[in-house]
């Protein structure tokens, strides 16, 4: 069983980020970072996320060392011929990106969803948290081209 997990876990990794940007936003170290993350199964889309990092200082004196807050903002856009591959098209969407704000508990994420009505990627970017959920969210919307479909 925990060999079929394993494998399951590693066949279903969201995609990676790369660190294109960082803003320091006061003088105590805390910074804006922006990652570029292209999707995993959507050739020709690169999403960016901006989200908030504190401080080692700010986490010493404000407490709650082990979690960053749950702000963030997404923007994605068509960076080449869009390619689909094997996408969730329900209504629920699929993880394509998946960062720990906190030790344990939180999680920043980016979800596609597919809205077949608009043939459109609608990316949603939000906080996923074990013990409450959090309504700080952002997304963003990719059109398909004429004759792609999932």
């Amino acid at each position: 069983m925990r060999l079929a997990l394993a494998a399951l876990a590693l066949t279903a990794l969201p995609a990676s980020a790369e660190e294109v940007g960082r803003v320091s936003v006061d003088w105590v170290g805390n910074d804006i970072i922006v990652e570029a993350i292209p999707d995993p199964e959507v050739q020709g889309v690169t999403c960016h996320l901006a989200y908030f990092e504190r401080s080692i200082y700010d986490r010493l004196t404000n407490g709650n060392w082990f979690e960053d807050p749950s702000y963030s903002a997404v923007d994605c856009s068509q960076t080449g011929p869009i390619v689909l591959g094997d996408i969730d098209t329900g209504a629920g969407g699929e993880a394509v990106f998946s960062e720990r704000q906190s030790l344990i508990l939180k999680t920043l994420e980016i979800t596609r969803i597919y809205d077949a009505q608009t043939r459109a990627l609608i990316y949603l970017a939000h906080a996923s948290e074990i013990t409450q959920g959090s309504g700080k969210m952002s997304i963003s919307v990719v059109p398909l081209p004429p004759g792609v479909t999932p």
